[in-house]
């Protein structure tokens, strides 16, 4: 029996996020977390769904549903089962089977978000219709079978369909093992909480310190506003999270390369294992002469790189220590497992990127995939964890002492509660019809 997608209903979610400031940055000073929400219907008499998202910060996720609507085209009427036959195929065929709609990008930008939102809602199908969460789907797959579900185009000269398989075949001997020990254990998490700007003192320290108490090794800073103020801040979270705790800092794109080169030097007495996102996300050549000289300061980035070949060069560059994929920024998970795969060859340890709606919900199946059969070392891995929403999902991150404890659940994590998708509707739900009103 088949399962086929009847129907493609694509929401506007948005949470006033900026009303407690909570996501701000140098870059992003009020963000009102948004997602471009796409739910694909079947004909399952079980009511088999699909859900799926991309992030946003408020004004513009209209255009990416749009965008979403558009796309959705492509995939209306099809299967289940001649999809997943051929997954690579059909994220081609989503992202250049339309040249109209291929130019808007190409894979890049609005268009690319809303691939995301749809081909995540198809392996949540996927996941769902096997009874298996996502991270379990990929690792249970032969290294032919998850090879088969990519899209090589314009990578070969790095990474060949026959090189993935082997690196996969390399790590199988010991997936049961890695397996295991993630069920118990869980993966390494960091978390932001004490670190975005806006907050007072008083709160930092609070919250510095209660991420002590929870176990946290990890703790990140925004920086890039004012850098003697980057300077107190950094003082307070040494002072509260002590010096065996690892400081990461965020400069979400602010400075200009030598800029970020003179602020890390100066910041270079707290000790932080990366700076991330020094200077604008699209210059490669600039984030390879920051980490040249700004060494042994690692710099990370990448969770506003567009797409495959993006990464594809960041790497050939040797411009970053750290890679900080976004789950809905590249073109939905296939696109991910390219990047991890990449990543393994040229031995950068994936990092990626968390915090916004959903996105905690995602990574945890990518990295816990990553480490179980693609990387097979945690060595220098760690997952964003921002406290932000999780309330709104049917299966939402469990953290305990610090790490993400792997969800068993069918599907990729993503659906939200019936309540959520009307409530927080945008413009029409009561949750802004009451601010609309205040």
């Amino acid at each position: 029996m088949t399962t086929r997608i009847t129907r493609i209903a694509v929401h506007d979610l948005r949470f006033p996020t900026s009303k407690s400031l909570a996501g701000s940055d140098a870059m992003n000073a009020a963000p009102d977390y948004s997602a471009t929400y796409v739910v694909l219907h079947t004909d399952s008499p079980d009511d088999l769904q699909g859900h799926g998202l991309t992030f946003t910060i408020g004004r513009g996720n209209e255009i990416c549903v749009k965008a979403a609507e558009s796309l959705s085209g492509l995939v209306k009427g099809l299967t289940l089962e001649e999809i997943t036959a051929d997954m690579g195929a059909f994220w081609r065929r989503l992202t250049a089977g339309d040249s109209q709609l291929r130019w808007l990008g190409p894979e890049k930008g609005v268009i690319h978000l809303a691939t995301a939102a749809i081909v995540n809602a198809v392996w949540d199908l996927w996941a769902k219709s096997a009874g298996k969460p996502v991270w379990k789907l990929l690792v249970d797959m032969t290294p032919e079978e998850l090879v088969r579900c990519l899209d090589f185009s314009y990578v070969t000269d790095v990474l060949t369909p026959e090189e993935a398989i082997a690196l996969l075949r390399k790590q199988s001997p010991g997936k049961a093992r890695r397996e295991a020990e993630m069920l118990d254990q869980g993966f390494p998490g960091y978390t932001t909480a004490p670190g975005w700007l806006g907050y007072s003192e008083e709160k930092m320290r609070r919250l510095a310190r209660e991420a002590v108490a929870a176990g946290w090794s990890h703790v990140k800073q925004k920086v890039g506003a004012d850098l003697e103020e980057d300077m107190r801040r950094a003082r307070i979270l040494r002072e509260e999270i002590g010096w065996e705790r690892s400081l990461m800092m965020d400069a979400n794109q602010v400075w200009d390369v030598d800029q970020a080169i003179e602020a890390m030097r100066r910041l270079a007495v707290f000790e932080p294992m990366w700076i991330e996102e020094p200077t604008s996300p699209d210059d490669i050549l600039g984030h390879a002469r920051i980490r040249e000289r700004i060494s042994p300061i690692g710099v990370a980035t990448g969770e506003h790189c567009h797409n495959r070949v993006m990464f594809k060069q960041m790497f050939q560059a040797r411009a970053f220590d750290f890679c900080q994929l976004d789950a809905a920024r590249l073109g939905g998970l296939n696109e991910v497992l390219i990047v991890l795969l990449m990543a393994a060859k040229f031995g950068v340890p994936v990092c990626p990127h968390g915090g916004g709606v959903g996105l905690c919900e995602y990574t945890q199946h990518i990295s816990l995939f990553d480490y179980i059969a693609v990387a097979g070392s945690l060595e220098n891995r760690v997952l964003e964890y921002v406290d932000h929403l999780h309330e709104h999902f049917i299966d939402p991150v469990i953290i305990r002492h610090g790490r993400y404890m792997p969800p068993s659940l069918p599907g990729y994590s993503a659906e939200m509660k019936r309540d959520t998708l009307s409530r927080y509707q945008y413009p029409d739900g009561p949750v802004w019809s009451d601010i609309e009103a205040g």
